[in-house]
């Protein structure tokens, strides 16, 4: 059985919720947890019912309708009204993925106590996440400012029994999965619709699973990075330690460590070099691929950051007595960051294809196009063409979305970050950057084989065996298409 998390105060990391998506486990609210919505949602009823001041987004419109008082038998209803009316999302769905880790990034911040919503309404979303209920949730709508708000409407609508979900293959009304779980809608109360509604967690989610799949990314570029080297003939000198301490950027040390340590006992380093120097694909390693690290660092701490935060408005104080209207749903912290991650990851699939061209180029006797017959076979001249394009993509969708800023709501939100325009670009980012490291793990171990009866480090030619159960040598011209799944495959399953 999958184990439970509990949701609570503590510090969430982005290690545990990698480790809560690929364990699957189940959530559940911490008695802690539990007590702080209650005593917020009591004390927030209470307030209401006490004062005739004007709570913005509690008993008045929202955004340039703030000046707009709502009685109080309305409160229900407004809270109604805005969940159905927010709900404009278009385009694609959101991947399932990214719809799964909203609902979570939400009940965590829901449970922190500051948003005055109802114990049974954070119950709910946990039985949608424990019952893989997917609400169907939209990529565009968002400005990133105040909160995700189209797209958290979509999440959040199958609360009140409306919206559609996904649920064990098929898309249903809400309803359907209500009755199939004799659920009852919940019955917002005030200020619910507005706690749902503001918050980054579709900004959020899309950063946080770029960022563990980068992550990923990172590791397996240094060692796809590394055999490249060692199958071309490349030479260790540009990753000399005493190099790095001139230019002690951490990810440059860490990646030139990394790779004299991957090709530790290689028999083709150890070969006399015909060459003086490498290209700046094989020799710039350290400074190219430590740089994206120390970019995903950057991102790390500001995603930790986000994660462990509320991001509704207003914020609810029960001990301090007070109901503060804020900024904490705007985007432009995720914003920067993911525009930022974009780039730096772009960059390493920009150098991964360089690589990747090398290698089929005939030189330091590797057969052109890697094959033994080239003209009657074209090889891999192909495969290196999808690369190229992948990455051409990529450049084209790294132009910063957090610099743009379109006005909205009567110009009472004039400032906006984009930050979900940023999220969604980022994510077709990361997996263009996987699809190119794929091609040159099928480009690197293809010259492999022709370096024989060299070998390169234990292990290197161990993850080469381990991808020749998946990937078989091509002595003659098949369909690559196949080769290039397989090999993405691979990434995404081998330890590394």
């Amino acid at each position: 059985m999958p184990h439970v998390h509990y949701i609570s105060g503590e510090h969430l990391s982005l290690e545990t919720v990698g480790k809560i998506l690929r364990e699957q486990q189940t959530l559940a609210l911490s008695e802690e947890a539990e007590k702080r919505i209650v005593q917020c949602h009591e004390y927030l009823q209470t307030k209401i019912r006490t004062t005739d001041q004007s709570i913005y987004g509690i008993n008045t419109g929202f955004g340039a309708l703030y000046q707009k008082k709502i009685s109080a038998t309305n409160l229900e209803q407004l809270q109604r009204n805005l969940m159905m009316s927010h709900a404009c999302g278009t385009g694609a769905e959101v991947p399932q993925e990214v719809v799964k880790l909203m609902l979570l990034l939400k009940i965590q911040s829901l449970a922190y106590g500051h948003s005055g919503v109802q114990l049974k309404t954070v119950k709910r979303l946990i039985d949608f996440y424990n019952r893989e209920v997917y609400p169907i949730v939209y990529q565009l709508g968002s400005l990133g400012a105040s909160g995700d708000l189209a797209p958290l409407a979509h999440l959040c609508l199958p609360l009140i029994g409306m919206g559609e979900v996904s649920f064990q293959g098929y898309k249903l009304a809400s309803e359907h999965v209500h009755d199939m779980f004799s659920w009852e809608p919940v019955t917002l109360k005030a200020k619910e619709g507005l706690a749902l509604l503001n918050g980054t967690q579709f900004m959020a989610a899309y950063g946080v699973l770029a960022l563990l799949q980068a992550q990923r990314l990172s590791r397996q570029a240094d060692v796809i990075g590394a055999l490249s080297l060692d199958v071309f003939d490349g030479g260790l000198e540009p990753f000399d330690a005493l190099i790095h301490r001139l230019r002690p950027h951490k990810g440059q040390i860490e990646t030139a460590a990394a790779v004299r340590a991957l090709l530790e006992g290689s028999e083709l380093m150890q070969q006399e070099k015909q060459h003086v120097q490498d290209p700046y694909s094989f020799r710039c390693m350290p400074q190219v691929h430590g740089a994206t690290k120390q970019t995903l660092a950057y991102a790390a701490e500001v995603f930790t950051t986000e994660i462990n935060s509320v991001t509704d408005n207003p914020n609810v104080f029960p001990e301090e007595d007070a109901i503060l209207s804020g900024g904490n749903f705007h985007g432009q912290p995720l914003a920067l960051a993911l525009d930022f991650m974009a780039i730096a990851l772009a960059e390493l699939g920009n150098i991964s294809e360089r690589r990747t061209y090398q290698l089929i180029s005939g030189l330091r006797g590797l057969p052109e196009f890697l094959v033994a017959e080239p003209g009657l076979n074209s090889g891999f001249m192909i495969s290196q063409y999808t690369a190229a394009s992948i990455v051409s993509q990529s450049k084209q969708l790294c132009t910063p979305a957090s610099v743009d800023s379109i006005t909205s709501s009567n110009n009472q939100e004039d400032h906006v970050s984009m930050g979900a325009n940023a999220a969604t670009k980022l994510y077709q980012v990361v997996h263009n950057v996987e699809r190119v490291l794929a091609i040159e793990l099928l480009h690197a171990a293809q010259a492999l084989d022709f370096r024989h009866p060299f070998k390169s480090s234990p292990v290197l030619e161990s993850l080469v065996a381990d991808y020749r159960q998946k990937v078989s040598f091509v002595s003659t011209d098949r369909v690559l298409h196949n080769d290039i799944l397989a090999s993405i495959t691979f990434l995404r399953e081998h330890p590394f």
